[in-house]
């Protein structure tokens, strides 16, 4: 009997990157694991992945083509071989750009897995060769880098293992026990040594349980705190003026901006008492070194990017950079010498080309955009829109076209994958091989390849080497094997991998790049911020450039921006939808809707499976206030409907304090069909963009609630 185990790396949309070890007996995995030598990820696997091997073996895996064979939407296929799935791939496909030109082919993906060679950007080459629309692929955090960009530029930050020496910490709108929790050691081992732990979100979470203090927040009024926080901090003159003067632009700007923030007026806002904002900004001020750590959640309402904007500004107030231990952690992925543009190839794309934003596939699919040439073959990977997306009532329909080619590569027949023509199987990642950066440490890692594929299941790289080879494309470099293009994929001669080798990191599994020590890192204390200026820009100088997204969340592409004008100084911008800005919408619908990431679900990855969806709850749940909850003649367990004018799912209630009045909580990954009414939380959220970096708006709806 032949036992191996197999270094690799957690494949998923997840800050940890969490170093795993598979157990491998007679070829077939038995068992995967923590790793207990990482250093940030200690052993533990989270609830998530702790039993990968059952996603891998699951009686309900893709493991052969399949071709739709009844009405779409029916998951009615049979088995092909791969030669007729690709030959009929390239057959439509041609026709399709023969009879309307290569836009109205759509790629549809997202980060079903994160790694460097099988993730974002995987397809990018191929797309970009054709001429299709491009995708822009902002469900997470464009807001927000489009704002952190502004105002301290591609910086990693504080170093996440750099906590354990923070005196005061703030977690914003980031619930780390569930979405982070290997940072957690490092945030517990700050509070042993006496550090403060302030936890800011609607919601008293798993991690708001156990902070020294928890301020909960009205859904999307963040900013009126930050800039309250500002105004404290200035009108008391708690700033640093020597880090001021020295690493920072604009400060005069800003003071007078911040002049009209009042706690007052934030109090208003927020619902959080004038003395909480008083005693936060103070404390922050005075407590070095200070923190914030902020969570994708902080993005998502109508000012969601100037929110990011006046959070950033906080640390260059107050000079925490200053500090080991002191400034802002969003995310760390800047510190990695990706060649996006060796996996995106923007040097293939032609002159002029139509960009869609994924938020709004539902519209394009239906016409309503006025697309000319109209989409009509859709690829999607690494994604399933029809449990993520907002007017799924219009996705549905659009996917339900018959003059729509669709294929699907997955791993199961997801709520997107029974309305494709075709289905191809798709490897997880004990049957693939990739590198891996993290959006949480600063470690490299590397997945090595554990088993065999099952059936006939290929790699995202296979398969677009495939689909290059089928499309008649000769250029060597859509054929490089998967050594070759990570070989490609990183910039080795970077400082930060310096004395790092691809063969250490293939027989370690990680490499901690080439940086200051947790202990010694203070990448701005003297400045050297990655903006125009070198400086903390509280007047952001590439505002007058207007609104943008990053390129790398549209394949490369930096034409057809936005370029709407942007405030250079942070603002204030009230939800669309609240009982204050709306108030004639909240007598229909007086509840505020948030939809947090599952704690057993990563996006809607597991949402399928036996061992997750029993931890999360069979069917979708959602949170009330014991207040809202009475005034309903709601009680715990008892199904509800949840509703505003796009649509309506139904849930089960959990009553709980936990949740601040006026407030409702769905965690979302549940699929369609383990909804009763066939929808997910999803279906009640507007297609309306943020403020900046074309965000969506997970977080700013308006609902009523009642008994189902």
């Amino acid at each position: 009997m032949a036992r191996t185990t197999v270094i690799g790396a957690c494949p998923h949309d997840c800050p940890d990157t969490c170093s795993i070890l598979t157990t491998v007996e007679d070829g077939k995995a038995i068992a995967v694991r923590g790793n207990p030598d990482h250093p940030f990820t200690r052993g533990r696997l989270c609830v998530k992945v702790n039993n990968y091997e059952e996603r891998v073996y699951s009686d309900k895996r893709v493991l052969y083509p399949l071709k739709r064979v009844g009405p779409k939407g029916t998951s009615q296929f049979q088995r092909i071989s791969w030669e007729e799935a690709l030959a009929t791939i390239a057959s439509r496909w041609t026709s399709v750009i023969a009879e309307h030109g290569a836009q109205a082919i759509l790629p549809y993906s997202y980060l079903g897995t994160q790694g460097v060679i099988n993730g974002l950007n995987v397809g990018d080459p191929l797309f970009n060769k054709l001429g299709a629309t491009v995708l822009e692929r902002t469900f997470c955090d464009s807001g927000s880098c489009t704002a952190y960009m502004m105002t301290i530029g591609h910086t990693p930050g504080v170093d996440p293992e750099s906590f354990v020496h923070s005196k005061y910490i703030i977690l914003w709108a980031c619930n780390t026990l569930s979405t982070n929790s290997h940072h957690w050691p490092f945030i517990e081992q700050a509070k042993k040594a006496g550090a403060k732990l302030v936890v800011i979100d609607p919601v008293r979470t798993r991690t708001a349980r156990l902070a020294d203090w928890h301020i909960p927040i009205r859904p999307g009024t963040d900013a009126a705190l930050a800039l309250a926080m500002i105004h404290v901090i200035i009108k008391e003159n708690l700033v640093d003026r020597d880090y001021i003067d020295k690493y920072t632009v604009g400060y005069a700007e800003l003071a007078e901006r911040a002049s009209s923030y009042t706690p007052e007026f934030a109090s208003q806002e927020t619902g959080i008492p004038v003395d909480d904002i008083l005693k936060l900004a103070r404390e922050y001020a005075t407590t070095p070194p200070a923190v914030v750590r902020i969570g994708v959640a902080v993005e998502r309402h109508a000012g969601g990017g100037q929110t990011v904007r006046a959070i950033a500004c906080l640390p260059g107030l107050i000079g925490a950079w200053k500090h080991v231990g002191g400034g802002l952690l969003q995310l760390p992925i800047w510190a990695f010498p990706v060649r996006w543009d060796v996996l995106m190839r923007p040097d293939l794309q032609p002159e002029k080309m139509r960009v869609l934003n994924s938020w709004r596939l539902g519209a394009a699919l239906t016409g309503e955009l006025g697309f000319d040439p109209p989409i009509k073959a859709l690829f999607v990977y690494n994604a399933n829109p029809m449990a993520m997306v907002t007017e799924q009532g219009k996705l549905e329909k659009g996917l339900e076209r018959e003059d729509l080619f669709t294929v699907v590569s997955e791993h199961f027949l997801t709520d997107t994958a029974k309305y494709a023509d075709i289905v191809l199987p798709a490897t997880t990642q004990l049957e693939q091989k990739d590198i891996m950066f993290s959006w949480g440490h600063l470690y490299l890692s590397y997945n090595n390849q554990a088993i065999a594929p099952l059936g006939e299941a290929v790699s995202n790289t296979e398969l677009f080497r495939r689909l290059a080879g089928a499309m008649g494309i000769t250029d060597p470099s859509f054929f490089r094997s998967d050594d070759e293009i990570i070989e490609a994929s990183l910039d080795w001669s970077s400082p930060v991998l310096a004395g790092i080798t691809l063969d250490d990191v293939k027989a370690k599994g990680y490499a901690r790049l080439n940086m200051p020590a947790p202990a010694d890192w203070a990448p701005h204390r003297e400045g050297n911020f990655p903006t125009a200026s070198g400086k903390c820009e509280f007047s952001s100088t590439i505002a007058a450039g207007g609104n943008f997204v990053v390129p790398l969340f549209r394949q490369g592409y930096n034409g057809d921006q936005d370029a709407t004008p942007v405030d250079p100084l942070p603002h204030y911008i009230p939800p669309n939808e609240n009982p204050r800005t709306a108030p004639m919408l909240a007598t229909r619908y007086p509840l505020s809707l948030i939809s947090p990431k599952s704690h057993a679900f990563l996006n809607s990855n597991y949402g399928n499976l036996p061992a997750q969806t029993a931890q999360a709850g069979e069917e979708q749940v959602v949170l009330l206030n014991p207040d809202d909850a009475a005034q309903r003649g709601i009680v715990a367990g008892a199904p509800i409907r949840v509703f505003n004018d796009r649509g309506a799912f139904e849930a089960f209630a959990t009553v709980s304090a936990d949740v601040m009045p006026g407030v409702v909580v769905a965690p979302s990954g549940y699929w369609q069909r383990s909804n009763r009414r066939g929808a997910t939380v999803h279906v009640l959220t507007p297609p309306a963009f943020a403020d900046l970096g074309r965000a969506p708006t997970f977080s700013d709806i308006l609902v009523q609630v009642s008994g189902a």
